[in-house]
């Protein structure tokens, strides 16, 4: 006990001690703050409140807490764009079969369902053994082009948007803001009046830089110009200010039917490219071609002639393919209806500070039979390539679907899609994988009296193996001349719509009406079907609004263009450009172009 007693004042010294220490540290630390003024500590974040001074110390105090700092959005990894990087050695794909070889320079390879594709390459119209100098692989579709506008077909090499810009839809309406007449082209037993199949117009804000070495009008050279550049069925290409319809520049007169989709160099180049559709004006013939103008001066810089003895399918020759371009390699890939692929080594020089340019191109054909075709017709390609990477996909008139790689040229996989097919193919890259969107129409299943309809089938595929992941079939009746199935290009949901595809059917109950169908992207069921009286050719597009709804737009045979909601597929305006739209509107910002066969051309505002 007495032990315990003489330790008790030393822990209480000991404590004394302590506290005294801790409260001189706590001084000093106060002084060393105030004095740092703008030091590290003055700089920390402090509550602005105070206790009042008449507070009793057991009353809540009142508290500002200043506003949370925003999470800054992480930066996105720059988009790979080198070919090294990007191209995929086939070698390595599930799908991947070893060629065998024919004979010299031809080579044959054979899938597990027997089927069987022979194929050669030419360079300079001799056969060779192709071994490519250089490494072509695309980017993603948001690298394709640095360009403002739609520069090709649905936009892009994955072929999935046909808009650009941003658009504030407040009112969700359409109005006819301005109008620029056409005309039209008789042939053999046919009239081409307007814009048709698929004719989407090409719209480019141009740098400034090329706009002014451009034989642009003089009121435009100055100005921030936005152009429409539309070829179409009366053998013209326009060119007109988007605001307001006007002409930029004098038209250039083909003198033949231009069915397709042109393309502007996406590299912002004063390049044109595009294809034909006929080669006939009231009795007068000509030479298929497809064609580059240098818009400096719109001279024509270079052609393809369709007509070629290389192609299984004779003299006919057409262009209705829209082409793409890989601006990392100068390097042009068409498709034509001789049933040929072209793989063309532009070598384009342009000097705007000059206003100088020139191409040398090399051209290098690829040239195939498949088993699953018939000889003649069956051989020609219509709709326009979609590409991920080295990998492209088409269909042909036979209904062979092909992927063939660009690089080496050679087939990766194909398939029997049963008929022909001018939709062209939507690829979708997500984290699930790599996938394609088809549909083919009604054609040679019936035609010469075979049948009155046939089904048509809308599929997904997995690019790389080409296995088919889901089928969705549609009844539809034959006329001859105007098929029925599926001619639009699908409408490709994203962001709020992310979960759907979006695919115009054509003559579903008779040789006039049709059906718009949302299909989930997954499982390719019906999410919502909407039937449509008059048919559509043309393609249905997405546009977004500011506040990130989605809505959709529709042109259709009666010559109305509608606003519709792609969620339900319901209407919300629509207004009339006259007569049969077969044509597909591109849009930028809030205004959408496309013409009709009312011979003109129509801007439209989307309100």
């Amino acid at each position: 006990m007495s032990q315990q007693k003489n330790k008790n004042p030393n822990r209480l010294i000991t404590i004394v001690v302590l506290l005294a220490v801790t409260l001189v540290i706590l001084l000093a630390l106060l002084v060393f703050q105030r004095g740092l003024g703008n030091g590290l500590v003055a700089n920390s974040p402090t509550p602005s409140g105070n206790i009042s001074p008449t507070s009793s110390g057991n009353e809540p105090i009142e508290t500002n807490i200043p506003d949370p700092t925003p999470t800054p959005e992480p930066t996105p990894p720059p988009e790979i764009t080198d070919p090294e990087q990007l191209v995929l050695d086939i070698t390595k794909l599930p799908s991947y079969v070893s060629k065998t070889t024919v004979s010299e320079g031809t080579y044959q390879k054979k899938f597990s369902d027997g089927a069987t594709i022979t194929y050669s390459v030419y360079q300079n119209d001799k056969k060779v053994d192709y071994k490519p100098d250089y490494v072509l692989a695309f980017p993603r579709a948001k690298a394709y082009t640095e360009q403002q506008g739609v520069t090709t077909f649905r936009g892009n090499n994955y072929r999935d948007i046909a808009s650009y810009g941003t658009r504030d839809i407040k009112e969700k309406k359409l109005e006819i803001i301005w109008e620029q007449s056409t005309g039209a082209i008789s042939a053999h037993n046919s009239y081409w009046p307007g814009s048709g199949w698929t004719g989407q117009p090409i719209i480019i804000n141009w740098p400034e830089e090329t706009r002014k070495v451009m034989n642009i009008n003089e009121e435009f050279k100055n100005k921030d110009l936005t152009e429409v550049i539309y070829p179409i069925l009366d053998g013209n290409i326009y060119f007109l200010d988007l605001e307001t319809g006007k002409p930029t520049r004098n038209k250039i007169n083909l003198g033949f039917s231009i069915k397709g989709t042109g393309m502007v160099d996406p590299r912002g180049y004063p390049l044109f490219y595009t294809g034909m559709g006929l080669n006939e004006n009231n009795g007068k013939l000509t030479e298929f071609k497809y064609r580059a103008y240098n818009l400096l001066n719109q001279s024509e810089i270079f052609s393809i002639m369709g007509r070629d003895s290389l192609s299984y399918r004779g003299k006919w020759g057409a262009f209705d393919s829209s082409g793409i371009l890989s601006k990392e390699t100068d390097t042009l890939i068409n498709v034509g209806e001789n049933g040929l692929i072209y793989k063309t080594k532009l070598n384009t020089r342009f000097d705007a500070a000059s206003g100088t340019l020139s191409m040398s191109p090399e051209v290098t054909k690829f040239q195939y039979k498949s088993s699953y075709n018939n000889p003649g017709a069956d051989y020609g390609i219509e709709n326009s390539p979609a590409i991920y990477r080295n990998l492209m996909f088409t269909v042909d008139n036979g209904g062979t679907l092909l992927c063939l790689d660009i690089n080496n040229l050679e087939p990766v996989w194909m398939y029997d899609i049963k008929d022909d097919t001018d939709s062209t193919i939507v690829l979708e890259e997500t984290e699930d994988g790599v996938f394609i969107y088809t549909a083919n129409e009604v054609d040679k299943r019936c035609a010469g009296g075979k049948a009155s309809k046939a089904d048509c089938n809308i599929r997904k595929f997995n690019a790389l193996t080409g296995e088919l992941v889901w089928q969705r079939d549609y009844t539809c009746y034959y006329r001859s001349g105007i098929n029925g199935g599926v001619l639009g290009t699908p409408l490709l949901g994203k962001d709020d719509i992310a979960d759907r595809i979006i695919f115009p059917v054509c003559f579903t109950g008779s040789q006039m009406d049709g059906k718009l169908v949302a299909l989930d992207k997954k499982t390719g069921e019906e999410i919502w079907v909407r039937e449509l009286a008059n048919y559509s050719w043309s393609s249905p597009v997405d546009i977004k609004s500011d506040d990130g709804k989605t809505y959709g737009l529709l042109c259709g045979y009666d010559g109305f263009m509608r606003l519709f909601d792609p969620m339900t597929g319901e209407d919300l305006d629509k207004v009339s450009l006259g007569v049969n739209i077969e044509s597909s509107p591109s849009v930028y910002n809030d205004i959408a172009v496309v013409g009709s066969y009312a011979q003109k051309i129509f801007g439209v505002r989307i309100k």
